[in-house]
């Protein structure tokens, strides 16, 4: 088995670039993952791993490396993987993952689908708590209009806690998913203070479509000029919106009591 024990050796340098630089993501279609439950809910959601990297010094005793045979292994110094690890507590073990597509028309959707859609998130960390939401809720999809950040953000992987793996994701243009929704009879239900009524007095038991945008500018006038129905949650305090991750919740677990969950 191939032991790298120099943070200096060329490939490990290359997975630093994929820690730190999207462009490096983006142009090798790979990205880290970091830990056994995440690299675990990878494998269970349908990614292909290249290369598995173990430091036998950090890795719990029920590790057994029998797991990932089929992969190509390499056994790495602490030096080393402190090098490559994005979190503070680390498992000793960190994976090589392929990106997969991110395309509208790869999504699968059931006959009455539930989505989230997120508007031009930028921080990681909403993104990864939306996910972990999103998971809880088990949304039938999540689509992302008007990206910001890359997916495979190591902050993302980390604060989702493996939900990066177990939600169906797609990315586009707003107008693009505006289009995508509208073409699957998808009813739009668009987190906005204009023109809005209250979210718990809506109907989210057919095919629906939940978006919310930043919490510093709200949802672009593209949702509000479509015909679509804006909805607010109500609020008793000063200020006249709270955290999108909160937000998002709140609606998601809301349709879910109208469908029986």
């Amino acid at each position: 088995m191939k032991q790298i024990t120099s943070s200096q050796n060329p490939f490990i340098k290359s997975l630093v670039l994929l820690q730190e630089k999207a462009k490096a993501r983006k142009q090798s279609g790979t990205f880290l993952i970091e830990g056994m439950r995440e690299i675990e809910l990878a494998l269970r959601g349908n990614y292909e791993l290249e290369t598995v990297l173990f430091c036998p010094e950090l890795l719990d005793s029920s590790f057994h490396l029998s797991a990932f045979s089929s992969f190509h292994q390499i056994e790495i110094s602490k030096e080393v993987y402190q090098k490559l690890a994005y979190r503070d507590t680390t498992e000793g073990i960190i994976a090589v993952a392929k990106a997969k597509s991110l395309s509208l028309s790869d999504l699968q959707l059931p006959e009455n689908p539930l989505i989230l859609v997120m508007e031009a998130i930028e921080k990681p960390g909403n993104i990864g708590a939306m996910l972990r939401t999103c998971d809880a809720a088990h949304v039938d999809a999540v689509i992302i209009a008007n990206p910001k950040t890359d997916l495979y953000n190591p902050n993302i992987v980390r604060s989702s806690v493996g939900c990066l793996f177990t939600n169906q994701i797609a990315t586009d243009s707003t107008e693009e998913v505006i289009k995508f929704l509208n073409k699957k009879n998808i009813t739009i239900f668009a987190a906005t203070l204009q023109n809005s009524q209250f979210y718990h007095q809506q109907n989210y038991t057919t095919p629906t479509a939940l978006v919310v945008g930043t919490e510093a500018t709200g949802l672009s006038s593209t949702w509000r000029e479509k015909n679509i129905q804006n909805i607010i949650i109500p609020m008793q305090g000063e200020i006249d919106s709270m955290n999108v991750s909160v937000a998002s919740a709140i609606l998601l677990f809301e349709a879910k009591r109208q469908r029986g969950f």
